[in-house]
């Protein structure tokens, strides 16, 4: 049992130093995640990684239980997505600015990029994907939100690279194909 299963294990207990213990040690690969997170954001983008990590900690060490270092960190890749979107969708409310965007001002041009709706439609792709096939929505997770390796992700699935190359290469064509239905993109 690795060290943070363990840290996982005596939170579900009741320990209540155990919370305390857990930050330090997923810290930096939670901020790893949520920096490749952002970096996919389009330019202009409020949230920093670090704010993404605490309000990721924050929901992941409410009521919920986790079985496994694998089971924490696909929940905290889960819990990134889920603010990145809500976060999308706030912007995009037109109670902040709706279809308006914020466009960087130089002195050679003054033309904004085109909205990215990518996010909020992988998201709805991604919901889809999960109520038929879970696992496949798992591995998305992990290898998109959480830029784990093929080897990585193969490890904490308990599966062969060779079988999660090709489930990502199913998963992947599947949600395009959602994403181009449901949106034109």
């Amino acid at each position: 049992m690795d060290e943070v299963t363990r840290i996982l294990s005596a939170i579900e207990q009741g320990d209540p130093s155990a919370a305390e213990q857990l930050l330090p040690l997923v810290y930096d690969e939670l901020r790893r995640l949520a920096g490749a997170q952002l970096a996919r954001e389009k330019p202009g983008q409020t949230l920093e990684a670090t704010a993404l990590v605490h309000e990721a900690y924050l929901r992941l060490v409410g009521d919920q239980q986790f079985a496994n270092s694998r089971h924490f960190f696909a929940a905290a890749a889960e819990a990134m997505r889920r603010i990145l979107v809500e976060a999308a969708r706030r912007k995009a409310r037109l109670k902040h600015g709706g279809a308006r965007q914020r466009c960087e001002l130089r002195e050679d041009d003054l033309i904004s990029p085109p909205p990215d709706d990518r996010l909020l439609a992988l998201d709805e792709a991604l919901s889809q994907l999960a109520a038929v096939r879970p696992d496949l929505a798992e591995l998305v997770n992990l290898r998109y939100f959480a830029q784990m390796t093929v080897e990585q992700t193969a490890e904490l699935l308990h599966t062969s690279p060779r079988t999660v190359k090709r489930n990502w290469v199913y998963a992947s064509a599947w949600l395009r194909r959602a994403m181009e239905r449901d949106t034109g993109l």
